[in-house]
């Protein structure tokens, strides 16, 4: 009996340790260039700075305007390229134009070796 409740618990702890070393492995977002709720001037790029190495194929980004002067609350999309960098933890959003004045949100998708997505936003304003 003794025997089982060990063989048991080695069991439970194994299965626990390989539960939480899978939970670790998914991608948070660490930074974010601009930063969440930022104003500044329109970037030439956006970057988004993960904890994991990103599967570029699974993982992608839409840019949309949320707000404009004039015309609140009229979500566009705005053209953009989603890409890679030389640091396969980031991210790379480029529009296809200046972006002008307003405020813009980034939803993002993000896959590492685990496989499982991991999706969240974020806001910045361009002055």
């Amino acid at each position: 009996m003794s025997f089982f409740k060990t063989t048991t618990a080695a069991v439970a702890l194994g299965a626990g340790l390989l539960l939480s070393a899978m939970a670790q492995a998914h991608p948070k977002l660490v930074s974010s260039t601009p930063a969440e709720g930022s104003t500044s001037t329109a970037p030439s790029k956006i970057e988004l700075h993960f904890s994991e190495n990103l599967t570029a194929q699974f993982s992608g980004a839409k840019l949309i305007m949320t707000d404009m002067p004039g015309m609140p609350n009229s979500p566009m999309g705005v053209k953009a390229n989603v890409s890679g960098s030389d640091d396969p933890k980031t991210m790379v959003i480029t529009p296809a134009a200046p972006l002008t004045t307003g405020t813009y949100k980034v939803e993002w998708r993000a896959v590492s070796s685990d496989t499982h997505p991991v999706t969240g936003s974020l806001v910045f304003n361009v002055k």
